[in-house]
């Protein structure tokens, strides 16, 4: 794809090749390649970098310590970090409640909380998802009952991403019963060492610890941690939602994943022949080549309307429907690519950081990315509203 960008957009887009291939550290880089899950303090010491760099918060307006990149540089950014394959910064509080904040919250969650998320002084975890009620998420039933200058919590969260790590919880809770289930569900930020909450691990299908459910009972949370207003939860939630589901589709990701599998495929061999020169895999990869391009266009298109002052809206949900299915074509490739490589399942020492070796356990997580973050059925039903409110007008 042929994409026009201005001289400066090119000097800026050098310099950050630059930096990306002068620190990012080896063992990261090995890692995010072979699809390595990485440990906390790594997590930490690379977002801490970022931070260092300016390179951490870059969609923050510059009042909140952002870069004061367009939303060009941004995109040109996050393809040079891929491309390095250099990890991106925790996005919990980086990507989701930031922007939360600076939209809803108050002067003094602002001046509290957003310097120690670009620190990574507080790890976040979303509190969304309960049993019963995943992407019917009007239908949670964790409860916060108002008591003095507390609110009391008890209920149950799950898929909760890396909740046994986090220092804080962003929640939806439910305030009131009354009218609409939408009207009654609020966002409260929760200290997670608080007394009365548990959290227990979950074992994803690739072997992995990265969910858990967590349980609340009696837990009093200070009323003073409710972003907006009791009843706005379900407005902030959707403005949340946006943001996730853009990132979810993971364009610089795919384009950096892309490359590998074209060279592995060039590299790769099977009865004498390059696999790339076989017809049946030089199709897939063509075709591959082709919903990764569609994709791209469509995610400079919401840039573009984001360079104009538009805040995602609908076109997130397309976004995020085309990107994880995407994600999963190209993890589909991996395997077939990689063969006998990719059949050790959580291999160690220096069998670990082999090219395929990492890519049933990307396959089988990636089987989630269609239902996290709201599930296909969900963004067509976004979509198909957003359609007819279009046609009516």
């Amino acid at each position: 794809m042929n994409l026009t960008f201005s001289d400066e957009d090119r000097v800026f887009q050098r310099g950050v090749r630059d930096w990306f291939a002068a620190n990012t550290p080896e063992v990261l880089r090995r890692k995010v390649e072979s699809g390595q899950m990485l440990t906390r303090d790594e997590i930490v010491h690379w977002q801490r970098r970022l931070d260092e760099q300016g390179f951490l918060v870059v969609g923050w307006p510059k009042e909140h310590g952002g870069p004061g990149w367009t939303p060009t540089q941004r995109y040109l950014y996050d393809l040079e970090r891929a491309a390095a394959n250099a990890p991106v910064g925790l996005s919990m509080g980086v990507i989701m409640l930031g922007p939360v904040l600076m939209a809803f919250g108050s002067d003094a969650q602002k001046a509290r909380y957003l310097p120690r998320i670009r620190r990574c002084e507080d790890w976040w975890c979303q509190g969304y998802s309960e049993p019963g009620a995943g992407s019917d998420l009007a239908s949670l039933a964790t409860t916060a009952v108002s008591d003095g200058d507390d609110y009391v919590i008890n209920g149950s969260k799950i898929w909760t991403t890396y909740a046994h790590w986090a220092t804080h919880m962003f929640c939806l809770v439910r305030t009131a019963n009354t009218g609409k289930k939408q009207e009654g569900i609020s966002f409260l930020l929760i200290e997670m060492d608080r007394p009365g909450i548990e959290v227990r691990p979950i074992v994803s299908i690739d072997g992995e610890h990265h969910l858990n459910q967590v349980f609340f009972t009696d837990l009093r949370v200070p009323r003073s941690n409710l972003v907006g207003q009791e009843g706005q939860g379900w407005e902030i939630a959707k403005y949340l939602l946006t943001h996730e589901r853009t990132s979810i589709a993971g364009v610089a990701e795919s384009k950096a994943a892309m490359a590998n599998l074209l060279r592995s495929a060039a590299e790769r061999r099977w009865a004498g022949t390059r696999l790339i020169d076989q017809p049946g895999m030089a199709a897939r990869l063509a075709r591959a080549e082709i919903d990764l391009t569609a994709l791209e266009y469509t995610n400079l298109r919401v840039l573009s309307s984001t360079a104009a002052g538009k805040a995602p809206g609908p076109e997130s949900s397309l976004l995020k429907l085309m990107g994880t299915a995407v994600q999963q074509t190209l993890s589909e490739l991996a395997l077939d690519i990689g063969a006998e490589q990719a059949w050790p399942w959580h291999p160690e020492g220096a069998l670990a950081e082999a090219a395929h070796v990492h890519s049933m356990e990307r396959y089988a997580f990636l089987r989630a990315c269609t239902i996290y973050g709201g599930s296909d059925e969900v963004q067509k039903t976004v979509l198909a509203k957003s359609m007819l409110a279009g046609a009516a007008r």
